[in-house]
């Protein structure tokens, strides 16, 4: 029934309404070729492609917080539960991402990314039909570990495409999909769901990961690398130690600086207003850095494409972004928060790619998924710590200061990255694939 209804009035539409049936065409085997023989349209396609398809996730991760007045009221739960279904969709990953990397490995990226996209679809719709809180918790958990195969695997692709050429310009187009989903949970969800009740919001971020599901399925084409070494390391999960170090020393750079970042957000407001502020100018002018920080990162991008000087991004973006948080409890918070949305985007590209400098193109898979369980590890647990300072120093300011002091500890681990890689001053990306 799909297949006779649905897919050739979709493939129809790809070809005539958008103009996409080219994508078919493409032979993506070959991808040893210089970069004057190879198709330079086909790798930014599968960019764009799995950019939008990630979008799904931020808008369905935002669904709850978009909604959360809802909840309380129309299910009688606390705030402590809302927050507990927000931070459950990010779970998972603190121990599913490495085997996430190797059942792309092993089934295949698109496979296992199609899979993911399912799971967020299931669980989506379970959540929109849910009449109490244990069918938000399970909807919700389905949903988090859909998109932990989408997270790692989606990464690896993009390395994949572009490691050895645009890396760091790539990777920012490709990270600012979930600020952009929030953004559009944001702005719709919750008008959504006052006007039609918040199952409808949850529904719709259903609908969301099927079209992503559709997009993914018919308009991206696998890379080489896509189970390019399965026969001989199906379930290999081992990696040469010195990339496995390496890996670590990256990943630990991205996971605190999700951390930091998720206190901001979270204790920036409660600041704030306890410097004079309303709830609504404290949370206008914090989601207003947010949207600073989008642009941030593909200036960052573009910045690194153009001129060659990861290092000096991370130096001038980590060392702005903390230094700026510790002088946020002091200052009148307008310039400190306006330089945050400057500055803290500009090394989330480089950092991004370090993988893509160290990682062979068989131990992608593994990699990645070594080098997101630490951004899962910093979203779990820099936070809560954060909190827990909080209450024992008994200052509003204790997380902010934190917060600020994990940024800077991040600029000695890049130094250490960079001397274990042993180009301490330019790295030296490793060729086209």
């Amino acid at each position: 029934m799909l297949t006779a209804f649905v897919l050739p009035p979709l493939r129809g539409y790809l070809d005539t309404s958008l103009g996409l049936g080219w994508l078919r065409d493409y032979d993506f085997r070959d991808l040893t070729k210089s970069d004057q023989g190879e198709d330079v349209r086909g790798r930014w396609q599968a960019l764009i492609v799995l950019t939008l398809a990630r979008v799904s996730m931020g808008f369905q991760f935002q669904s709850v917080g978009s909604v959360a007045p809802l909840l309380t009221r129309g299910l009688g739960v606390s705030y402590a539960d809302v927050g507990f279904l927000i931070g459950l969709y990010m779970l998972p990953g603190v121990v599913l991402a490495l085997p996430g990397g190797v059942l792309g490995q092993r089934f295949g990226d698109k496979r296992m990314v199609t899979l993911g996209l399912l799971l967020m679809f299931a669980g989506g719709a379970l959540t929109g039909v849910a009449h109490g809180y244990p069918g938000l918790v399970a909807g919700r958990a389905l949903s988090g570990i859909g998109a932990v195969l989408l997270n790692v695997l989606m990464s690896k692709m993009v390395t994949d495409w572009f490691a050895g050429r645009e890396i760091v310009l790539a990777m920012a187009v490709f990270v600012n999909s979930f600020p952009i989903g929030i953004g559009i949970a944001l702005l719709s969800l919750g008008g959504l769901g006052e006007s039609s009740g918040w199952g409808t919001s949850f529904q719709t971020t259903a609908f969301a990961t099927l079209a992503a599901l559709l997009l993914v399925v018919f308009a991206y084409r696998s890379h080489a690398n896509d189970r390019a070494f399965a026969a001989r390391a199906a379930w290999a999960v081992k990696l040469p130690p010195r990339e496995a170090v390496l890996v670590c020393v990256a990943g630990a750079i991205w996971g605190i600086l999700n951390g930091a970042f998720g206190i901001m957000l979270g204790f920036a407001p409660i600041l704030l207003i306890a410097k004079g502020m309303m709830v609504g100018e404290a949370g206008f002018l914090v989601g207003l850095t947010t949207w600073l920080i989008v642009g941030s990162v593909q200036a960052g991008g573009i910045i690194a494409q153009r001129w060659k000087c990861p290092n000096a991004l991370m130096l001038i973006g980590l060392l702005a972004t903390g230094c700026a948080l510790l002088s946020l409890p002091q200052e009148p918070p307008f310039l400190p928060l306006i330089a945050i949305g400057l500055a803290l985007g500009l090394p989330v590209g480089v950092i991004l790619s370090l993988p893509a400098e160290v990682l062979r193109p068989e131990h992608r898979g593994t990699g990645m998924g070594l080098f997101y369980t630490w951004l899962y590890i910093g979203h779990a647990g820099l936070p809560p710590t954060a909190g827990w300072l909080q209450d024992i120093v008994g200052g509003v300011a204790a997380s902010i200061y934190f917060a600020g002091g994990l940024f800077l500890f991040t600029l000695p681990l890049f130094g250490v990255f960079r001397l274990m890689q042993g180009h301490s001053i330019h790295p030296v990306p490793l060729r086209p694939d």
